[in-house]
This record gives structure tokens, sequence and C-alpha cells, in this order.
């Protein structure tokens, strides 16, 4: 854990090197991923099978790769009641918050009788990728199918590694209306769902999260489908006074921690004395922690307690424009306002960020490794697409006509001049 003081000589420059320090998978997998998209463009099926077998050891072939309707039901069956319930509850706040997001189609007449608009679609087709190496995470099949399904996609592929299907991802995908799932995982995965593989048909846009061949074959694929982004390692960030109980903001930090070895977790804090307590909880509470291993990893090489006057604490969130900040402290929108960059801000000592990991009905799925400098979280919009819509009538087309031939000849376009001037009578 690295420890920075705002009164310490230096601090800017030994900050902001700290910011831009890299945590992904230092791993060159690109090459190995252009193989397997090439070989399952090429082969189809064949290849994808083949590549599960080699990377996931797993006896799939094309008579039970997809999971069928009996399958998803008898393992949701198996979830436990309390957990169903969690499920249909996070679900139904998921969809209520998604549903607000809904924008308006527009048609109106402008001051020179064209009349202009524009209209939502949902995309058609969309494939999401569930991860099922390090754990099982039904959240993640509610973040991302519920918005489709309130966009009104009309077919919602999932594909998750094969092996044993936890029964709460079957609950959840239940819950959320998907009956597509297929047992495929990795870079294969993607491609099966860019390009189409045997009865994996095609979609239109891959949303999800995954390791770095997943987000390697994301990349890749961009172009022939659609993607949500490219997801980096987890962070939070919590700005917390010395008036919060330093349990609670150690297990907020350890919240992020125990993703992965690479997240990061960061405490600003003006109360040096508050923030020593922290660190000591944070140590503590890693030994019982199942999976302290993960956890204190992230804390020991990426993790930071940083002391600042809590005014200053906006511009220092800006800089790391994190995943996740909170702000426990009393009136906390008075810090959270100034906040440019950050994929999503929770207010008060009673908002940890793990509410919004499940059931506060914001979505989880957001910009890492300070991507939320230019992008946002998952949402309606990323399910929707806006297509604009143009009626001229003589009178109208006569107002717009001129000034279309003048900027056509000025780019040296003829083609475009004379679709307009045509209609102008000039020849």
């Amino acid at each position: 854990m690295r420890r920075f003081n705002f009164s310490d000589p230096g601090f800017e420059a030994a900050f902001a090197a700290f910011v831009e320090e890299r945590r992904e998978t230092p791993e060159d997998v690109d090459v190995a991923v252009r193989d397997v998209l090439t070989a399952v463009r090429a082969e189809g099926l064949a290849a994808v099978l083949r590549y599960g077998k080699l990377f996931d050891r797993a006896e799939v072939d094309e008579t039970n790769i997809r999971v069928t309707i009996e399958e998803i039901e008898a393992g949701a069956a198996q979830c436990a009641q309390e957990v169903r319930e969690a499920i249909a509850f996070a679900a139904g706040r998921i969809r209520s918050y998604h549903e607000r997001q809904r924008p308006a189609d527009a048609w109106f007449t402008d001051e020179a009788g064209v009349q202009l608009g524009w209209r939502w679609t949902p995309i058609e087709a969309v494939g999401i990728y569930v991860p099922g190496g390090r754990a099982a995470y039904p959240s993640t099949v509610l973040m991302n199918a519920v918005p489709a399904s309130v966009a009104g996609v009309d077919r919602i592929a999932m594909v998750t590694p094969p092996g044993r299907l936890q029964p709460a991802v079957l609950a959840a995908a239940k819950e959320a209306g998907v009956t597509e799932i297929w047992r495929v995982g990795g870079a294969q995965a993607v491609a099966a769902l860019a390009y189409g593989a045997g009865p994996i048909r095609p979609v239109d846009k891959i949303v999800g999260p995954g390791n770095a061949y997943v987000t390697a074959a994301k990349r890749r694929v961009y172009g022939t489908v659609g993607i949500d982004a490219l997801a980096g390692p987890s962070e939070i960030v919590v700005v917390a006074d010395g008036a919060n109980n330093p349990e609670w903001i150690a297990a907020d930090l350890l919240s992020q921690a125990e993703h992965d070895p690479a997240a990061q977790a960061i405490l600003i804090s003006d109360d040096e004395a508050f923030a020593d307590k922290v660190a000591a909880a944070v140590e503590r509470q890693l030994t019982s922690l199942a999976t302290g291993a993960d956890a204190a990893a992230s804390w020991r090489d990426h993790g930071a307690v940083v002391i600042a006057p809590l005014d200053e604490a906006p511009r220092l969130v800006d800089l790391i424009a994190p995943e996740h900040v909170e702000f426990a402290m009393d009136e906390p929108e008075r810090l959270a306002d100034r906040v440019r960059h950050a994929g999503a801000i929770f207010l008060g000592r009673h908002a940890p960020e793990a509410i919004g990991d499940y059931v506060a009905g914001s979505n989880h799925v957001l910009p890492t490794s300070r991507a939320a400098r230019f992008s946002s979280g998952l949402s309606l919009y990323d399910f929707i697409k806006r297509t604009s819509i143009v009626k001229c009538d003589e009178a109208a087309f006569a107002a717009l006509g001129p000034a279309t031939v003048a900027l056509a000849d000025a780019e040296g376009l003829p083609a475009h001049a004379r679709s307009a001037a045509i209609r102008l009578g000039r020849g």
C-alpha cells in the first residue's frame, strides 16, 4: 500500500505517476487471440469445440453445447430460496432504473419548413459474456440482460465457460428472460458471437466482462460487431472524514480489492489518525477474508492512502477517474457535485459501493482504467440506437438546396451538387 501526503514536497508528481501506473495483465495475449478468431471465422463450430477442449478441458460437443430450457429450469430450482428472492428483488430494481432512461422519439417542423426528427429502435441481437473462472456472477447476468430486455432486444444470447453452471447464474438468467445459453468461454466465445459458429448465430453487439483474452477478442471484433467497453481491473476510491467507523471503510476498500490482484482501492482522508485506523482494519479483515489472497495482493501492490484536505478530493478523484467513488461524510453532495470523472458515485455513510453491485438499481458495468474521462457505464442506451429522419416538400427543399450546392462544390463533389441543383432546375 502506498501512502501520499498532500503537504509533502513532490506530492503532485508522485501521485500523478501512481495514477498512470498500468494494472492490466502484462501478458501479451493478442497474437493468441488473433489465431483463435481466425480459426473460428474459418472453421466455425469445429474450432470453437477444439479450443474449448484445449483451454477449458471441456467435454462439450454439438449435442450439449447449448443449455436446454429444462437445464435452466432445473438449475434455477436448485438455487437457495433466499438467493432467488434476492435475484428477483435486484432484477426489479434494475428494471425500474433502466426503464426511466428510455428516451423519446421526436418529430418537428423547423422555420424553413423542413420536417426533422429521430427515432430510437432496439438492437436486434445481443451477446452477453458471463465469466465462469474465478467465481460465478449472477449479478453480471442481471446487469447486462435486464437492460437489454427493457430496451426490447429481440434476441439475447448468453455465453459462459463450460463446466457446472451455478444455480444462481441460471436463476438470474431465468429471471431476466434469457433462454439462449451456450457452454463456451474465452476468445472463442467472442468469435462465435461475432462471426457465428454452427448453431450459434452471430449477434450485433457483445457486452459483459471477461479476462484478458476476452477483452482482447472484443477489441479485435469491434467493427464487425459493437461492444460495450474494454474492461480493466476493478477500482474504488473512498473519500472519508474521521467521523466514520474505520471498520466500515476498510470493508468498502476490500470490496473491490477482493475482485482481482490487479484491482485498486484508494482512501482519501483529511484525518491521518483515522486513515491509520482504516489501514489497520484492512490488515485485520484480510486475515478472515476467504478472498484474502487476492485482496492482500491488490492492497499491497495497488492500494493507497492519501492524506489531503477534503476540498482537494474532487480534483484528486478526477485525476484517478475511478470506476467507483464513495463520499462517506455528512452533506456529501458538497464535494461530489464537483466530480467530473467517475463511473458511479455513492453518497453518504450508508451507501457502500456493494449495494451498487447488486441491488441499488444502477448498473455495475462501469468504465475502468481512467475511461470514466470519456465514457459511461452500461445503460439502456447501449441496447438502442437513434435514426435521424428528414422530410422536405418542394418549398422546404428550395430553402436548403442552394447552400447544399455551394458546400458540395466547395468540397469538390459534383454529383452531390448535381443531386441538389437538378431539383432547383439548374441542370
